[in-house]
Formats: C-alpha cells, sequence, structure tokens
C-alpha cells in the first residue's frame, strides 16, 4: 500500500506507526484509518517484529488531533456519519476472539505490544488510540480530551467501555461527561499513563523500553499473556485460571521454553524463534 497519511518502519524488532498528516496537526481520516490498519497488520504477520510503537509526526506538533475538521463538516453537510473507508480494509487482530472483532478494540487482538507515544495532544480518536493501546507514553505538556460532547456525539469508539477499566468510574466520569481538557501531569495521576517523561526524552525513553521488552520476553509469551489480559476482562477467575494452566501446558512443550531455561541458565541472551 502506498503510504500517504502514515509512516511505518522496522528497526531493532520495533516497528513505529506514525501518524503523518503534520499539516493538520496528524488529524484523523478515512485515509488515515485505512493505513494505520494496514500497518498493523504488516507489524503483526512481521516475524522480525516484536513490540509495535504508535506515535504522530513531530512537525505536527500533536499526537493525533481529533478527526480532521473536513470530516467533520462532511458528516454534517450529509446527515449521517461517513467513516470515509472501504470494504478493502485490512483486518490486524480479527479472528483472535470474537470481543475484539470491532473497530478499535482490534488492537486486542495484535499478538504484539502496542506502546502508544504521546508526543503532544490526543484529542478525540487520539484518545481512542491511546486508550487502546497496551502501554502508554507521554511528553510533559501532552493534553488529552474526548472532544465529543461539544459535536452532540456520544462517547466515540468504545472509551465508555475501556475509560473505566483504565482509571476507574469516576476518572472515567469526568473525562467523558464533561469533555473537558485535562493535561498529562492528571492523565498519569489517574493512571492513564505508564511513564511521563520531557518532550526530548519521549522517544529514546518508548524505544529503550520497547527494545528491552523485544529481548526479554518471548515472543509467545507477549502474545499470549496480552490476549489473557483482555480477554479476562469478559472472564470469572475460575475460567481465567483453567484457560491459563491449558496454556502452561501447551507452552512448555515450545522450543522457546527451552531456549529460554538454556539462556537463564548460562545468563545469556535468549535467541527466541517466536
Amino acid at each position: 500500500m502506498e503510504l500517504k497519511t502514515t509512516r511505518y518502519e522496522v528497526a531493532d524488532r520495533v516497528a513505529t506507526l506514525t501518524l503523518a498528516r503534520p499539516q493538520r496537526r496528524n488529524a484523523w481520516t478515512g485515509r488515515m484509518h485505512t493505513e494505520y490498519r494496514w500497518c498493523l497488520r504488516e507489524a503483526d504477520q512481521d516475524r522480525q517484529v516484536r513490540v509495535i510503537v504508535v506515535t504522530g509526526d513531530p512537525e505536527g506538533q500533536a499526537f493525533c488531533a481529533g478527526a480532521d475538521l473536513g470530516a467533520l463538516e462532511g458528516h454534517s453537510e450529509k446527515g449521517r456519519y461517513d467513516p470515509g473507508t472501504d470494504d478493502g480494509l485490512a483486518m490486524p487482530g480479527f479472528g483472535v476472539d470474537p470481543h475484539f472483532d470491532e473497530a478499535f478494540a482490534y488492537h486486542f487482538g495484535i499478538g504484539k505490544p502496542i506502546i502508544a507515544a504521546i508526543n503532544g495532544p490526543a484529542a478525540g480518536v487520539g484518545l481512542v488510540l491511546a486508550a487502546f493501546a497496551d502501554l502508554r507514553f507521554a511528553a510533559l505538556g501532552a493534553k488529552f480530551t474526548a472532544a465529543h460532547g461539544r459535536f452532540n456525539f456520544p462517547a466515540e469508539f468504545g472509551l465508555s467501555w475501556v475509560l473505566p477499566r483504565i482509571v476507574g468510574l469516576s476518572h472515567a466520569n469526568d473525562i467523558l461527561l464533561s469533555s473537558r481538557v485535562f493535561t498529562a501531569e492528571e492523565a498519569l495521576a489517574m493512571g492513564f499513563l505508564n511513564r511521563l517523561v520531557a518532550p526530548a526524552a519521549l522517544m529514546p525513553a518508548v524505544m529503550d523500553y520497547a527494545r528491552n521488552l523485544a529481548d526479554s520476553v518471548a515472543p509467545g509469551s507477549a502474545r499470549e499473556t496480552k490476549h489473557q489480559i483482555y480477554r479476562d476482562l469478559h472472564r470469572d477467575a475460575a475460567a481465567s485460571v483453567s484457560a491459563a494452566q491449558a496454556l502452561l501446558e501447551a507452552m512448555i512443550t515450545e522450543p522457546d521454553y527451552k531456549e529460554g531455561v538454556k539462556a537463564w541458565t548460562a545468563k545469556r541472551k535468549a535467541d527466541w524463534t517466536g
């Protein structure tokens, strides 16, 4: 696919997906969503990729400023919502669990950790992207808003489901009912962010974390643990224990288990096969 609104690159087992419409503060469009899903599928299928990082073009001075104003005006003129995508969309993360087979919930079906490197404002769908990532690092000074209230929209794309699970009901109610702007410092205190760093240190910190994760965690373990976490949001404790036991019995037969034991014993880096 020709990428016009995103950039995609792989280095040191980390795929970096950059939202790249800097002239529009990396605002979201149907084209960007199409490319975004294609890039995620590429990263998920690439055996060399262990971790995925999502960020915004720094020249846009935002992570993602939300839906493009032109798209909002188009919805108003048509009198209906138009996602701006077609039937040829890639389906990353689909087929793992029926609970994940929907827009943005597909992040949970992707078998690799996704880190949002939030280098500026994240509004509307930008907040959605951050919320559906597995880990969130942000730059000091970044700001967030759900934004939907000012447009007579509902809470978008599952934010009403995912935010209470990240920050708790009281904070989620504050974010969603008010649509107010909140700071990165507030987001850290709420538990929305894993780490808050100086702007110049954001990408080095994210990449160091991503490379360490890629080196120290077996790909199969990362994949199955991620799927356990999100599946267990729908399961009771007994079902979780039962599923974990079944996975343990299956994964102990895989080559990466033996390699992990050998590497630990020899005090060397493991050579994972995935």
